[in-house]
């Protein structure tokens, strides 16, 4: 096993979590592996970060003939009454686009593979957590939309937001609700 991550940030955080993995500089456009020297490939959550029309051709570089490249996303579960008001808090004050966020997992699916190399296979799981209310809001102060804007905003968003959580789960105990949304494909 090893890990391939492109930013100081995240790979020092890899380093304290999985200390005993080997770790590679790089970025999924541009593997640092050898050719045909993998059976298995993930992006956890990070397919979005690469440019298909290279990370597919790479991903089939490295992978082994019959390897699999495994793509998944976490999803919040919208159909929880919670989840969906605080998503759409976010994409109120951060501006987001409903169209993208409400068919972003379905076009990652599409985009998956614009060379049409690949046959992903697409399957949904439902799984739930309860963590502290800063785990959570640490969780989603982690999110892309916070990251872009500045600092000021995304504080000042998440200490409204503890007031909603707080509302809602005065314990200070959230039960976050998510579906992975997978693509796998194995290799030609």
């Amino acid at each position: 096993m090893v890990a391939i991550e492109p930013g100081d940030g995240m790979a020092a955080q890899f380093r304290r979590t999985l200390p005993d993995v080997p770790i590679v500089r790089g970025n999924g456009n541009a593997l640092p592996l050898t050719t045909h020297s993998l059976d298995f490939l993930t992006y956890a959550q990070a397919w979005h970060w690469t440019d298909p029309t290279r990370s597919v051709p790479e991903a089939l570089r490295v992978l082994r003939p019959g390897g699999a490249l495994a793509l998944w996303w976490n999803t919040g579960a919208l159909d929880v009454p919670w989840i969906a008001e605080q998503s759409e808090r976010i994409r109120l004050h951060f501006g987001i686009d409903r169209v993208v966020e409400q068919n972003g997992s379905g076009l990652r699916s599409a985009l998956a593979d614009p060379t049409g190399r690949l046959d992903f296979a697409h399957r949904k799981v439902r799984w739930s957590r309860r963590v502290p209310i800063d785990t959570h809001l640490a969780n989603i102060g982690s999110h892309s939309a916070f990251l872009v804007h500045d600092e000021a905003s995304a504080t000042a968003f998440l200490a409204n937001e503890r007031d909603h959580l707080l509302t809602t789960f005065p314990d200070g105990t959230v039960e976050e609700t998510y579906v992975v949304e997978l693509v796998v494909a194995r290799t030609p």
